[in-house]
């Protein structure tokens, strides 16, 4: 049985139907990447696995447990186990890296402000960032913001990290100090990774899996190496940028596409 497993699932905006019959399953502890065009609904399905988004049909669960219809409190629970950076890094500008990465630990654990401060401490020297807590977030370059809330996502010590185009913005020495992030992670935490990213490159780099989505169905499932060999029209056009944008992909974009 998969860690995750989605079926029949169904998720419309208005007209906009995003997933009309999605099937995937993501296996413990593989790094599995969803690629595929702006406004195809790669960022709406991690929302939903995290209940920031609810399924209009089908079942997800998590651990042979339906999170699809949990309640708000039912999702905290799950929202202690699966972890999220989201694509801006969603930092709280009027706190310290401190409280940031605290937030969580605040929030879902009775740990003793020493403890809270040996876990942030931790996990900020984890992602590179040692010595940092007294920082504001305006005085971060975007990428040591992505790594800050890397840091807060896994402060809870997650067993699954989403990972909402992760590399998107950064130059190429921060891509590559986001892509060996979450390599490194993978093995430190041991968490199984889902990520969404447009960067090709990097889908290569960090992927156990890949799957690519295409107008409301998951139309294609393979390891890198059979990604790069595929004749799969699809995978190709989007492999060398022919993939074309869906006709209201702004709707859509507005959720997170």
């Amino acid at each position: 049985m998969a860690l995750i497993e989605f079926r029949n699932v169904r998720k419309v905006f208005g007209p906009k139907v995003v997933y009309e019959d999605l099937h995937l399953d993501v296996h413990a502890g593989e790094s599995l990447t969803i690629i595929g065009g702006s406004g195809m609904g790669k960022s709406v399905m991690l929302k939903m696995l995290v209940g920031l988004l609810r399924a209009d049909g089908g079942t997800i669960h998590f651990d042979g447990q339906p999170i699809h219809d949990q309640t708000e409190r039912g999702f905290a629970k799950v929202r202690r186990r699966i972890g999220m950076l989201f694509q801006g890094a969603a930092l709280f500008d009027s706190m310290s890296v401190r409280d940031n990465v605290a937030y969580g630990l605040r929030e879902h654990l009775r740990l003793s402000p020493k403890e809270i401060d040996e876990r942030v401490g931790k996990v900020l020297e984890d992602v590179g960032l040692p010595g940092t807590e007294d920082t504001m977030p305006s005085a971060l370059s975007g990428g040591q913001r992505k790594r800050v809330g890397l840091a807060r996502a896994l402060a809870l010590r997650p067993e699954v990290l989403l990972y909402d185009e992760p590399t998107t913005g950064l130059d190429p020495i921060h891509t590559e100090r986001i892509n060996q992030l979450i390599l490194s992670t993978k093995k430190l935490y041991d968490v199984t990774s889902i990520v969404v990213t447009h960067d090709m490159d990097s889908a290569f780099q960090v992927s156990d899996r890949i799957a690519m989505i295409h107008k409301g169905f998951v139309v294609w499932t393979g390891t890198v190496d059979q990604a790069r060999t595929t004749e799969d029209p699809s995978v190709r056009d989007f492999i060398e940028g022919n993939a074309p944008q869906t006709e209201d992909a702004a709707t859509l974009l507005r959720y997170g596409g």
